[in-house]
Parts: C-alpha cells; sequence; structure tokens
C-alpha cells in the first residue's frame, strides 16, 4: 500500500517477545517465553461475585465515563495498601492510575524524549521498556549490572560525562530478565545520584512482592526525599492481568504532566476494571492471594533450577533470582539465542533469545527463560528437550 507513514512509524518493530507467543500457541510446544502469570491461581470465583457486586451496586457508574486520575476509592486502596506499607508517603493526587505499568513506560517516552535525547537503561533491560522509549528517538546508554544489580560507579561516569541525560530506568527488585535484585547500599547510592544530578529515576515495580526468600529490599522510591524518582506499580502479576491496572506515584508536578498526556491517549482506565479491582481489595486480602502465588512459584523456580542443574551443560552460567518469573543463562559467545530458538522449536521447546533486551544490540549469547506458567512436569520436560538441543554445542 502506498501510504505516508511517519518516520517514527517506519522505525515501529513489534515486540519480539509477542511474536514468539505466536509461535507457542501449539499445545505440543513448552513455552518459557512469555512473562505470563500461572492462570490457575487467578482467583475467579471471587471476582465473579465481586462483579455481580459492583454491578448491583454502581451499574451505571461502571459503564460510564469516570476522571482521567482514576477512581478515587481505587487510588485510595493502593496508597494504604500498597505504598504507605512500604514506607511510600503521600496522598492520592500523587497517583494516576494508568492501563498497565506498559502504558506508563509510554507516557514516559513522550514526557521526557525529543530525537536524540540520551535516556540510562541497565544492560541488560525490560524489552517493553526499549521498545516503548524507542519510538521516540533517543540514545540509549547500557550501564553494566553484576550480581547486585546496576553498578552504581559506572552509572556515576554516565551521568558525568552525560549531564543532559533525560532519565535512568530501572527494575531494581528480581529483574527482567536477569533476575537480579539492586542491593539497599546501591538503592541508596542511586536516590542519591538522582538528586545530586537532578535527574528522573523511572522504578518499574511490577515483581517487587513475588519475594521468595530473604529481606525484602526498601523500595527505591522509599529512600526519595526531592521527588525525582517516579514509581511505577501494577496489578498485572500480583492479581491478574487481563485488567490492565496500574498506578504511577510521583510528585504532583509530574503526576500531572502525566494527566495530561493520558488525556490526550485514552481519557482513562476502564470505570468497570478499576471498581472490580477496588471491590476486590476491599473485600479479600491481597497479601494472602500473593502468598499462594509466591509458593506456587517458588517451586517451580526450584524445580527449573534442579533440572538445569542435572541436565544442561555445566559450562551454561544460570541466575538464581530470589523471586519475580525469570532466569537468565549466559551460554559460549558464539552462539546467538535466536537462531538457538529456530532450533529449540523443533524441539516444541521455547524461550526468548537475550538479545532484544540490549538496546545497542552486540549481545545475543544470553536467554531468558520463565518459570512461573508452566505446571511442574512441563517444565522438567521442557528444560530436558532444551537441553538435548544446548548439549550438541558443548561436548
Amino acid at each position: 500500500m502506498d501510504i505516508r507513514y511517519s518516520e517514527a512509524a517506519k522505525k515501529l518493530k513489534a515486540s519480539e517477545i509477542r511474536e514468539i507467543l505466536k509461535l507457542t500457541e501449539k499445545p505440543e510446544v513448552i513455552s518459557f517465553a512469555g512473562g505470563l502469570p500461572a492462570p490457575e491461581l487467578f482467583p475467579l470465583e471471587n471476582i465473579e461475585k465481586i462483579t455481580e457486586e459492583v454491578f448491583k451496586k454502581e451499574g451505571k457508574a461502571c459503564l460510564q465515563y469516570g476522571t482521567t486520575e482514576g477512581y478515587k476509592p481505587l487510588r485510595e486502596i493502593i496508597l494504604s495498601q500498597r505504598l504507605k506499607p512500604f514506607n511510600m508517603m503521600g496522598n492520592i493526587e500523587n497517583i494516576l492510575i494508568i492501563n498497565g505499568s506498559q502504558q506508563a513506560l509510554d507516557f514516559t517516552g513522550k514526557l521526557f524524549i525529543n530525537k536524540g535525547d540520551i535516556i540510562i537503561v541497565e544492560s541488560p533491560s525490560y524489552l517493553g521498556a526499549i521498545n516503548a522509549f524507542k519510538a521516540y528517538g533517543p540514545k540509549f546508554v547500557e550501564v553494566p549490572m553484576d550480581d547486585d544489580g546496576m553498578i552504581i560507579d559506572e552509572l556515576e561516569k554516565i551521568l558525568n560525562k552525560y549531564k543532559d541525560a533525560k532519565f535512568i530506568y530501572t527494575i531494581p527488585d528480581f529483574h527482567n530478565p536477569t533476575g537480579k535484585t539492586l542491593s539497599l547500599e546501591r538503592r541508596k547510592a542511586l536516590v542519591e545520584l538522582s538528586s545530586k544530578y537532578k535527574i528522573p529515576v523511572i522504578e518499574d515495580s511490577p515483581y517487587s512482592e513475588l519475594s521468595f526468600e530473604g529481606e525484602k529490599l526498601p523500595t527505591v522510591k522509599s529512600f526519595d526525599k526531592d521527588g525525582y524518582v517516579i514509581y511505577l506499580g501494577s496489578f498485572s502479576k500480583t492479581f491478574c492481568p487481563g485488567f490492565r491496572i496500574g498506578w504511577i506515584f510521583a510528585d504532583k508536578e509530574l503526576i500531572n504532566k502525566y494527566v495530561i498526556i493520558k488525556q490526550g491517549a485514552d481519557l482513562q482506565v476502564s470505570s468497570l476494571d478499576q471498581r472490580v479491582v477496588a471491590y476486590y481489595m476491599e473485600k479479600y486480602n491481597l497479601n494472602d492471594h500473593i502468598k499462594k502465588i509466591i509458593d506456587v512459584y517458588k517451586k517451580r523456580r526450584n524445580i527449573m533450577l534442579e533440572a538445569i542443574d542435572e541436565y544442561m551443560p555445566k559450562e551454561i552460567k544460570f541466575t538464581k533470582s530470589k523471586g519475580g518469573l525469570f532466569t537468565w543463562a549466559e551460554l559460549k559467545p558464539e552462539l546467538d539465542g535466536a537462531k538457538l530458538l529456530e532450533e529449540a522449536l523443533k524441539y516444541n521447546v521455547a524461550f526468548v533469545p537475550g538479545g532484544s533486551f540490549f538496546p545497542n544490540g552486540n549481545h545475543n549469547n544470553f536467554i531468558r527463560l520463565n518459570y512461573s506458567n508452566m505446571p511442574e512436569d512441563r517444565i522438567i520436560e521442557g528444560i530436558k528437550r532444551l537441553s538435548t538441543l544446548l548439549n550438541k554445542y558443548y561436548k
């Protein structure tokens, strides 16, 4: 078709993960690809009861337009249940309800990035964030990571070099894709640097409550005294992703800007979905539900790591995440995750190649595995299949 697309649209690229998921819809394929919650843990019966209650009490309101900022009772519940218990203080004027954290990433790009601007991300970083930001034409500067997350000394070198960088994007808890966690000392240092260099930090926190072991670390936002940290929260991994309910928690000046962007994008989040989630939070204890999720995911992580230890080549380095959804593998330098995926699909097993998690490329010898979505027997069988393939390259 002879259509005059914008220059930005011409550069748009489909999410590699979403495209892989299309290939794994066959029931015989064991997929470690998507970051999908376990659907058997969705509280269907309770949601059905709550939805009926919502329609009885607020039927007309839940089918009508609402405010852009979001349903007030939901913002109050988020503040009291999901923010203040973690020492993040503020009021509902600091909260904007959005269609999942992914929308917040797009809005963040729109709010901060002009074409050619420098933005700072971990190396590797979440593919969905890379794609959201890339639409606005930035230059990515990557901060290396070690077992304690983003290396702060390297970050400060970058900040000294690129004093006009627009923001730092981080997933400090059970990082996607690596599963690593930013240490307590580095969290404090990150906030100090944000204030020193007057640069916003985007704290993306979809996994922070899915902690399997050890002490749960304070959020980066909880140390923020000067308002430079923008916290992105979500119910997608702790409740149900289909509702697409997330939130931005930030200084009121920033929230006002995000509200204007949302008004131009889609006006508001579904009035019905917001009420269903709010009513659920009022009636049921989400923390009890999260404990059930943690028990299942921890067991599945352990089973995956045990199978890896038994069947995989010993030369491959896998991370042992202390929570979240993923493990991350570094293969020998000459291997290419994308090419391996093509072969793996012939074995009816799938994963996400690691190259796409590096915005500037050149790191193709990594793969990401998800353990949350598959039952235990399928995890073991999937690792066996993948091991059969990888052992061919490690003889």
